[in-house]
C-alpha cells in the first residue's frame, strides 16, 4: 500500500460547482476574478457493521443503481512480516492463493465458473494488507461468494500454479532494471528505509527459489483467520440476507492463536549526499531527494495537505510554476511529505529532466525547497491550496463503493470511523501559520538523500557540487551472465 503524490486536477473546482446545482455568479473576465459560492455540506451513507463471534468484521451497504454486487476482504497480512531469507513469499501467496485452486475446485475450474458469470475474484498481499476483491451480477453472486468464501479458507495452493506464479515472478526481478523509474524508486527507498528494511526489500532469484509450497500452507494457516479479516460488500443486495449467507459461509471459521506483530522500528538513518546510477544509454535524468515522511495520525497531517498543495502537489503548486514552467527544467515535477496509515511514508522530490540540465534540475529542487523559508507560504497560496483540496474532495466520496472501501481501510488501521469528515473540517481551519511550522519541522533540504539514475556523460555539472557522490549497484544478484560476443 504504497502511497505516491498524486497531482490534485485544478478542475475540480469547477466541477464541483456543477455538480451541486450552484446558480450562476456574473462572467468574469480573469481568472483572479473567478468567485464561487460556498461548499455545500454532504454526508455519506453509514454502512451497517456487524462482527461475527468469531471476530471477523463485516461492513454492508446497498447500492442499488446497477444490478452488481462487490466484496472485499482484508486480510491482516503483508511482506512486512516475510522472513529476510524468503523475500516474495507473500506475493506468491497471493497469488497463488485465487489461481491455485480450493478443496472443491480447481483453479482452472474457478476459471471457467467465474467467467461463465461474467464474474471476477483476485487475490494479492501487498506490503501491509492482503485482499481478495469479487464482482458479481445481482443473481449469481450468493455462488461466487462460495468460491470467494472457499479460496479465503481452503486454498488448495496447486504445485504447478505455484511455479508458473515464481516463474512470473522471477521473470520480473530480471526486468527490474529495464525501467529508470522503478530503479528510482527502488533505490530511494532503500536509502530512506534501509536496504534490509522490510519497507524496502524486493525478491531476488535466491528467495524466491527457497519458497516451497509448505511455506504457502503455513503462511496461510497462521494468518488467514477470521479476527484479523474486515468484509466489505456493496452493491445491489438485501443487507439481512446477504448478512445470513455470510455467516453460513464464514460463521464457523475458528479463531487462529494470538500472532506478535510486527515491532514497528525506529527511523533509518538517511546519509545526506548524492547517489548514482548512471545509464548512458537513456536520454533523461531521473531524480528523487528526501528522507522519511510521516504517518497519517501524525498531528499535523491535514496541515502537510496544504502544504503539499503549495509546495508540490498541483498545477498551481510551486515546484510545477517554478521548476517546469518558468525553468522548463522537466515535464514530471512533483514532491511533498507523503504520508501512510500503518507506518511513515516518504518525504520526496522528484523531476525528470534531460541529462544535460540534471545539476540545473537538482539546484532547482533544492531552491524550491530552501524557498519554502525564504519566501513562506503566503496567506493567498494557502487559501487557494484549501480550495483545491476541499472543491476536489467531494471526487473521493462521489460513490457509495469508495465510502465502503475508505471505511475499511478506516477499519483495517484502526483509524477513527470519521477520519474523513475530520478531513475536510480539519483542512478548513489550517492557517498559514501553521503551514509555515509544518514545513519548517520537516522541510530539512541540508538532510536530502540525492538520487540521479541518468546519463553520467552529458551533465553540465558535477553531482559533487551537492555533497559527497555515491555510486549504487543495481546488478541483479544470481541473474545469468550474458554470453560474450565473438
Amino acid at each position: 500500500m504504497r502511497a505516491r503524490i498524486r497531482p490534485l486536477l485544478l478542475a475540480a473546482g469547477f466541477a464541483t460547482w456543477g455538480v451541486f446545482g450552484s446558480p450562476a455568479l456574473p462572467q468574469a473576465e480573469k481568472a483572479s476574478e473567478l468567485r464561487f459560492p460556498p461548499l455545500r455540506e454532504f454526508t455519506s451513507p453509514e454502512p451497517q457493521r456487524v462482527v461475527l463471534e468469531n471476530g471477523l468484521t463485516v461492513l454492508l451497504l446497498e447500492d442499488h443503481e446497477l444490478p452488481l454486487v462487490e466484496a472485499t476482504a482484508l486480510i491482516r497480512t503483508g511482506s512486512l512480516y516475510e522472513p529476510a531469507d524468503k523475500v516474495g513469499l507473500a506475493d506468491l501467496t497471493g497469488r497463488v492463493l485465487r489461481t491455485g485452486g480450493t478443496q472443491r475446485q480447481s483453479g482452472d475450474e474457478i476459471d471457467d465458473f467465474l467467467e461463465n458469470r461474467a464474474a471476477t475474484i483476485e487475490t494479492s498481499i501487498g506490503d501491509d494488507a492482503g485482499s481478495a476483491r469479487l464482482s458479481a451480477l445481482r443473481e449469481d453472486f450468493f455462488d461466487v461468494f462460495r468460491t470467494f468464501a472457499d479460496i479465503l479458507r481452503r486454498p488448495a495452493f496447486d504445485a504447478t500454479k505455484i511455479e508458473l506464479a515464481r516463474n512470473r515472478t522471477m521473470s520480473e526481478v530480471a526486468r527490474q532494471n529495464d525501467d529508470p523509474q522503478d530503479i528510482l524508486d527502488r533505490k530511494f527507498r532503500e536509502l530512506v528505509f534501509g536496504k534490509d528494511s522490510p519497507e524496502a526489500r524486493t525478491p531476488t532469484f535466491a528467495s524466491l527459489a527457497a519458497i516451497r509450497r509448505a511455506d504457502m500452507v503455513a503462511w496461510h494457516a497462521k494468518y488467514f483467520h477470521p479476527e484479523r479479516v474486515i468484509l466489505g460488500i456493496v452493491g445491489d443486495l438485501d443487507a439481512a440476507a446477504t448478512l445470513a449467507k455470510v455467516r453460513e459461509a464464514f460463521g464457523d471459521w475458528p479463531r487462529g492463536p494470538a500472532i506478535e506483530e510486527p515491532a514497528e522500528k525506529p527511523p533509518h538513518e538517511v546519509k545526506p549526499g548524492v547517489y548514482t546510477v548512471d545509464l548512458d544509454d537513456i536520454p533523461q535524468s531521473n531524480i528523487a531527494m528526501g528522507y522519511l515522511g510521516i504517518r497519517r495520525d501524525d498531528p499535523d497531517v491535514f496541515t502537510v495537505e496544504v502544504l503539499n498543495q503549495v509546495f508540490g502537489g498541483s498545477f498551481a503548486s510551486r515546484l510545477f510554476s517554478e521548476v517546469r514552467s518558468k525553468k522548463a527544467l522537466g515535464y514530471v515535477v512533483y514532491g511533498g511529505v507523503n504520508s501512510d496509515w500503518g507506518h511513515p511514508d516518504v518525504t520526496q522530490l522528484v523531476l525528470t529532466t534531460k541529462g544535460e540540465t540534471t545539476g540545473a534540475g537538482v539546484a532547482a529542487l533544492l531552491d524550491e525547497a530552501k524557498r519554502l523559508f525564504s519566501e513562506p507560504p503566503t496567506d493567498r497560496e494557502v487559501e487557494e491550496a484549501k480550495k483545491a483540496i476541499l472543491s476536489s474532495f467531494v471526487f473521493t466520496r462521489d460513490s457509495i463503493r469508495k465510502t465502503l472501501r475508505q471505511r475499511q481501510t478506516l477499519e483495517y488501521w484502526g483509524y477513527p470511523a470519521d477520519w474523513y469528515e475530520r478531513y475536510r473540517t480539519g483542512v478548513e481551519a489550517v492557517t498559514t501559520e501553521q503551514v509555515k511550522k509544518a514545513a519548517q519541522r520537516l522541510i530539512h533540504p541540508e538532510k536530502f538523500a540525492i538520487v540521479v539514475v541518468g546519463p553520467a556523460a552529458v551533465r553540465e555539472r558535477p553531482l559533487s557540487d551537492f555533497g559527497p557522490v555515491t555510486p549504487l549497484d543495481i546488478t541483479i544478484p544470481g541473474a545469468p551472465k550474458a554470453a560474450k560476443q565473438p
